[in-house]
């Protein structure tokens, strides 16, 4: 079958080891089903793996690839979810198995004709969403849910601050916020990316570094150590940050701890999501009839072409492989 997958590790040159060839046909486990890949999304995670961080070489050759929506054997249409848990694990929560992974990790990605999950890992996808709107779900979109509903717990009417507009999951935090009915504040070091934010739905839109007039209820933060803090110093006292990512490095050079304890700020970790709020996200997008931002579709073949334009970073929205 076609692929995509990673045939070597390289830190400095992660375009080096990409491959797109051909990759046997995936035989599906007792109690997993087999998903013909209609369309797929791209994440910084598939550009992760090839520079080695949560792929090992001992995995290798790995289809890549998180998110992807398809037919699965009966013919239904469905969008896969990501996350793999442990056969023995049973908690409520399968965010916290400390045994989870994402496909291409352990298990081959959906960058190819086919991919083999779990049978509860398929969520119907409604017919209001193309395929390749329901490929950008699994991964970005269902960050961004969980970042706004589940752990930030954020309600109408509430404020909140998008740092780094221009991924899917800031794109997905504004567009997700504004149809909840939360004020949007966004931040960009580009023009050019400030000026989507406000075609998104931000309410207002800043530079990076620039002082907002009001403090917000909440910060969704993806970058780290360069908006780290200028985040904190965003919020109201009571307020919350919720990190998902940490993109410019992990150690800030001032934690802000003191106005961390003064103010009584809540700093909240997010990862991932789950089945049932893959399904929840699914169900909103079809009622309120937001929709993913799109920065490019093109076929498989032309994969290289798409991990270029991730790696630039002058994109904004998913960039979607088509099968």
């Amino acid at each position: 079958m076609r692929a995509v997958y990673a045939e070597s590790i390289n830190p400095q040159d992660p375009l080096a080891g990409l491959v797109v060839g051909e990759r046997p046909d995936p035989v599906a486990p007792e109690g997993w089903a087999t998903v013909t890949v209609k369309a797929a999304a791209l994440n910084h995670h598939d550009v992760w793996s090839l520079r080695g961080q949560g792929l090992k070489a001992d995995a290798l050759p790995m289809i890549l690839g998180c998110d992807a929506a398809g037919l699965d054997e009966d013919g239904n249409e469905v969008v896969v979810h990501a996350v793999i848990n442990d056969p023995a694990f049973t908690g409520a929560d399968e965010t916290t198995d400390p045994r989870r992974s994402l496909l291409s990790e352990r298990y081959r990605g959906t960058f190819a004709d086919t991919v083999v999950v779990p049978r509860r890992n398929l969520v119907p996808k409604p017919e209001g969403l193309s395929m390749v709107e329901a490929a950008c779900l699994p991964t970005a979109r269902l960050t961004a849910y969980r970042m706004l509903f589940v752990r930030g717990a954020m309600r109408p009417g509430e404020s909140v601050l998008v740092r780094g507009v221009g991924g899917g999951v800031s794109t997905a935090l504004i567009t997700l916020a504004r149809a909840a009915g939360l004020r949007v504040y966004a931040t960009s070091r580009s023009e050019a990316k400030q000026a989507r934010a406000r075609e998104l739905g931000a309410h207002e839109v800043f530079g990076s570094g620039e002082r907002l007039p009001v403090k917000v209820d909440a910060v969704m933060e993806t970058v780290g150590r360069a908006t780290w803090t200028h985040s904190i110093r965003a919020l109201r006292p009571g307020g919350r940050i919720v990190i998902a990512g940490t993109t410019s490095g992990p150690k800030p050079d001032d934690a802000e701890l003191t106005r961390i304890f003064f103010l009584q700020l809540s700093v909240i970790g997010s990862t991932m999501g789950t089945r049932d709020e893959l399904d929840a996200l699914v169900q909103m997008l079809h009622s309120t009839g937001t929709r993913p931002l799109v920065h490019a579709e093109m076929p498989l073949e032309q994969a290289r072409d798409g991990f270029a334009q991730m790696v630039d970073g002058d994109h904004v929205g998913k960039i979607v492989f088509t099968l």
